[in-house]
């Protein structure tokens, strides 16, 4: 179902990404939400999302250019990928007028190649394939090599998309600027990381 529709609407999904990337972050997270997401085919619907800008001091970018993020600091929808922790990958959607923002993808809802995730992450419940950006990787075998690939080519294919509904709330797992409502999911999923706070 993907392919069909991304190939019967390839020039207009083109336009809505580029004009998308442009945008602050954190409209930009809160637009993902619903779209598909795929590489070599596998992969599903973006469900959860953070947004990181180049003047949060909780982004990679804050402290300016490094090799590590350099990828931020070029052009809107590339994938930004780096390691957290040393151990999981994860991947982030480069976007914004000025450099060094993105969009951290956090949970997918596997809706294309479950089999292949399935083997990928040793797990068969559906809910524990892409529910956090370490998850999704490895379901996806997104790695350092994917980075700074444009998003709307091959193997990555980004499909627009809509949501059920859209919450918000304030980031997981950061020190600084913890209080800013930028990240999203969609209303009701259960394939979200974690549940969104109530109210």
């Amino acid at each position: 179902m993907v392919s069909s529709y991304a190939s019967s609407s390839r020039p207009e999904a083109a336009a809505r990404q580029a004009a998308l990337f442009q945008r602050h972050p954190a409209k930009v997270g809160r637009a993902l939400i619903g779209w598909t997401l795929t590489v070599d085919g596998v992969g599903g619907r973006i469900v959860e999302t953070e947004a990181y800008h180049h003047e949060d001091p909780a982004s990679h970018s804050f402290s300016g250019a490094t090799p590590r993020n350099a990828v931020m600091f070029g052009p809107p929808g590339r994938a930004y990928v780096y390691r957290s922790y040393g151990i999981h990958w994860c991947l982030n959607v480069v976007c914004g007028p000025d450099p060094g923002s993105a969009v951290l993808i956090r949970a997918l809802e596997p809706t294309d190649g479950l089999e292949t995730m399935r083997e990928r992450r040793g797990v068969a419940e559906p809910r524990n394939l892409c529910s956090g950006p370490g998850k999704l990787c490895q379901a996806l075998a997104i790695t350092r090599a994917h980075d700074g690939l444009p998003l709307d080519a091959p193997p990555f294919e980004l499909v627009p998309g809509d949501a059920a509904g859209i919450v918000a709330g304030p980031r997981i797992g950061i020190s600084r600027a913890v209080d800013l409502p930028w990240r999203f999911g969609e209303a009701g999923s259960r394939f979200l990381s974690r549940p969104f706070p109530r109210g």
